[in-house]
């Protein structure tokens, strides 16, 4: 799903659109009458929010959390690239070479001696090096990638810490 640009004419979440939030965040599949009950709106309201807050970019995804070590992609790895150059159009064609892999999980373009981050799953050390044949050696901009295995996963989470409107 795109991500929306914000606009100067969205209004930014109300306390019900973040007590929303915070429901879905936990279980995405909870019944609208049973957030409604939660939050004190009707079923039909917090559908209403639900879908503008997905119109307006709030709600960008709802997806399943699947544990990759069930599916066969027992290794979790970090991954810390650095290209040779940053003009805009190389950077977004390594934006696009990595986001467009199935098996990066997340690709965050960061400031430092680190050009990017990425969090990849693959199911074994071979697999890990034909993916690292297929984004970074066959990449000319790629200068070199750091490799950390993760040897457990602590906590994975996509959740985002949301406050009452009078806490921020």
């Amino acid at each position: 799903m795109a991500r929306p640009r914000r606009s100067a004419t969205i209004d930014p979440p109300d306390a019900f659109d973040l007590a929303i939030l915070r429901i879905l965040q936990q279980d995405n599949l909870t019944p609208q009458r049973v957030i409604g009950d939660r939050v004190n709106l009707s079923a039909p309201a917090v559908q209403r929010r639900i879908r503008r807050m997905e119109k307006e970019g709030v709600i960008q995804e709802n997806v399943a959390v699947v544990d990759p070590e069930r599916i066969g992609s027992a290794l979790t790895i970090v991954v810390l690239v650095q290209v040779e150059n940053e003009t805009s159009d190389l950077i977004d064609k390594a934006k696009k070479s990595f986001t467009d892999d199935p098996n990066v999980q997340q690709c965050y373009y960061v400031t430092g001696a680190t050009d990017f981050v990425l969090v990849v799953t693959v199911a074994d050390m071979a697999e890990y090096e034909r993916l690292t044949r297929r984004l970074f050696f066959a990449n000319g901009n790629v200068k070199r990638f750091e490799t950390l295995i993760a040897m457990d996963r602590v906590k994975t989470s996509l959740r985002v810490p949301i406050e009452a409107p009078e806490r921020r």
